[in-house]
């Protein structure tokens, strides 16, 4: 009897390492199942595939977790305490330009990119994953800008919300300048000139 189980080859945590960048580079819809197939396992049949992952949306939520448990990490420093909110800032940012550019993974961001023209899907189960890694980056600018003002770093009338929706911005406007091949030594001294928008706010 032919077995219908994993090739004995299968790697789960490589499939899904191989997967994360097929869906980086693709998008989640323009990812098809025959393109997972091919590069995930040694000649893992659709059968297998779903004995391993239950679906392409399952998969696509473990790809999520992944680049968030390792590329999108870069963003740790907006929730380090122990940095100055404004250095918390500049370092989450300067670290996310240097990972989108890297010629070594697709260019840009994942959780940026999955949502965009590559992606046309409206089911709210498989964007769950991108708003949610959004909205947690999103709360760590805020608690910075907050820390800032808190400290003092910036003057009192300063609009929390505003300035933090300004770096967030230029977080995911990073992506698409990454894919259009603008250099990183270019996008690192924009953030430089971004970092005054703080100072020109400094209670300090």
């Amino acid at each position: 009897m032919k077995q219908m189980g994993r090739p004995r080859s299968f790697d789960r945590a490589q499939a899904i390492e191989d997967a994360m960048r097929l869906f980086w580079k693709y998008g989640y819809d323009a990812t098809s199942l025959s393109q997972l197939k091919a590069h995930i396992g040694a000649g893992i049949t659709a059968p297998s595939f779903y004995a391993a992952f239950g679906s392409k949306e399952a998969l696509f939520k473990e790809v999520v977790e992944r680049y968030m448990a390792t590329h999108g990490r870069v963003n740790d420093p907006l929730f380090d305490q122990a940095l100055a909110p404004r250095e918390a800032i500049r370092s989450a940012l300067k670290r996310s330009a240097r990972m989108q550019c890297d010629e070594n993974n697709p260019k840009g961001c994942l959780v940026a990119l999955g949502t965009q023209a590559s992606c046309a899907s409206t089911d709210a189960n498989v964007l769950k994953p991108l708003y949610d890694a959004r909205a947690r980056t999103r709360a760590g600018f805020l608690s910075c800008v907050e820390r800032g003002l808190s400290s003092g770093e910036l003057r009192a009338d300063t609009d929390a919300q505003a300035l933090a929706a300004v770096f967030e911005s230029f977080l995911l406007g990073i992506s698409p300048m990454a894919r259009d091949g603008v250099p990183l030594l270019v996008i690192d001294r924009a953030i430089d000139h971004l970092m005054k928008l703080w100072d020109a706010n400094s209670g300090l």
